[in-house]
């Protein structure tokens, strides 16, 4: 087996059969059933095949580089992941909900934890994760309550043409009772995204002060221009515990005070396996002072879960900072590792379910978000 799925793509002639054979994780999509109104073609394995050959016969598909095109197609493949875990009869229907937000978590946790058969960078790991995510969104993006505000976040993430071309091809890669108004929902979309200037990239804000409050607040018009009023900064960190936060804070923090939730823990006498309420308030008081203060200071802590980041944020912002999320990672087994030589050893069903949990800040969430690899530089 090559030690790069995306060389197995190429290797096995972009063939979604030979690359099952190679990676068994897609045979779970055998036997799941599906509504026969949207997927008269059989079960989520027969639509996946039709997908990616749907997929390969597009005329724009030809013109992406080689890399863009096994990303695509990876993406194709396990785009419905989530699948497997989330199908149920309801109502007498088939239905999969989240299967979208669940399949990213399974794709990414996956390629994370078997890095040595995936071969991804983190890059090219986040790109096909994220178009799993979003790759309902061209159909149903005119149904939400605020659909540009849906459209600009994904742009951040992934380029929305990459996006029209997965979701074409998951439209066309089946057979329903009324094919026509999802293929017309979805070129809808790819005119929408151009409409916008979001086909290409993301959207080129007046100031970063104004790109922070558009996805904050959700009802700005993306054209203003904001006076920034900001005073000071806030690192948020995140990521899976010792995924190395606090070696990154004693070299680069520059003498900045440090909120750490592992220290309040130990001095508490508080379990990381247990909840952490107390040592949660704990800190947020000590951030009150630091935030009235208009004092810079970093917050230490995992910070995996996007909702809890957002409160963080919110509340950080209020007092008038910028705030940045500094994301860091480390491969499986280097975690693993250090997990066995660590003083007060984290149980490994608790690191699991953390890995599971696992959601990897956007680009939309706060002032700046820096991910592995990124030239690093908080002012």
């Amino acid at each position: 087996m090559s030690k790069n799925i995306l060389h197995a793509i190429a290797d096995c002639g972009f063939s979604f059969d030979l690359l099952a054979e190679q990676y068994p994780e897609l045979s779970s999509l055998k036997n799941v059933p599906q509504n026969p109104e949207y997927h008269g073609e059989g079960d989520v394995f027969r639509h996946t095949q039709m997908v990616c050959g749907q997929l390969t016969e597009l005329t724009a598909y030809h013109d992406l580089t080689e890399e863009q095109q096994a990303l695509l197609f990876l993406a194709a493949a396990f785009h419905d992941i989530g699948k497997p875990a989330c199908t149920k009869l309801e109502d007498g229907k088939w239905v999969s909900p989240r299967h979208t937000i669940l399949g990213e978590k399974i794709f990414r946790r996956t390629a994370y934890e078997d890095a040595e058969r995936f071969g991804l960078t983190f890059e090219q790991r986040e790109l096909a994760a994220r178009l799993i995510r979003y790759h309902g969104l061209p159909v149903w993006f005119w149904t939400k309550p605020q659909p540009e505000s849906d459209l600009f976040k994904a742009a951040e993430s992934i380029p929305l043409k990459l996006l029209y071309l997965l979701s074409k091809a998951d439209v066309l890669g089946r057979r329903e009772t009324l094919p026509g108004p999802l293929v017309d929902q979805v070129e809808l979309f790819a005119d929408y995204a151009k409409e916008l200037n979001l086909w290409e990239s993301a959207h080129t804000f007046a100031n970063p002060f104004t790109r922070f409050q558009f996805y904050q607040k959700g009802d700005l018009w993306q054209n203003a221009e904001l006076y920034d009023d900001t005073a000071f900064d806030v690192i948020l960190m995140s990521g899976l515990p010792l995924s190395g936060k606090d070696t990154w804070i004693s070299i680069n923090s520059g003498g900045l005070p440090m909120i750490s939730l592992d220290e309040l823990r130990g001095k508490m006498g508080v379990s990381p396996a247990k909840a952490s309420g107390r040592v949660v308030q704990a800190a947020l008081e000590q951030a009150r002072t630091f935030l009235r203060r208009k004092q810079p200071f970093i917050w230490n802590a995992t910070n995996i879960i996007q909702e809890t980041r957002q409160r963080l944020v919110q509340l950080f912002a209020g007092y008038g900072a910028r705030v940045h999320i500094l994301y860091l990672e480390v491969p499986y087994r280097e975690l693993l590792r250090r997990n066995q030589t660590r003083p007060r050893h984290i149980p490994e069903d608790i690191l699991e379910t953390m890995i599971r949990r696992l959601e990897i800040p956007a680009p939309w969430e706060a002032w700046k978000v820096i991910l592995p690899d990124a030239n690093i530089h908080i002012p």
